[in-house]
């Protein structure tokens, strides 16, 4: 996998490293990266599946009413 050097802000590294309780900057800014993008395919999977489930829906007969 390729590396990238970035330059962050040392408050807010600091602030990653406390609420990740993670002691290394670098695997704390990497925590909250890979979190950020795991909810990220959390969510397009739920949207995805609400999108199916909404046309399944709206494709089927309706029973017949009265």
């Amino acid at each position: 996998m390729a590396k990238a050097e970035i330059r962050l802000d040392a408050e807010l590294v600091v602030e990653v490293m406390v609420l990740a309780g993670i002691g290394s900057p670098q695997d704390a800014v990497e925590a909250v990266v890979r979190d950020y993008i795991a909810r990220g395919h959390r969510t397009e999977a739920r949207v995805q599946l609400q999108d199916e489930t909404r046309s399944d829906r709206d494709g089927a007969p309706q029973p017949p009413q009265g």
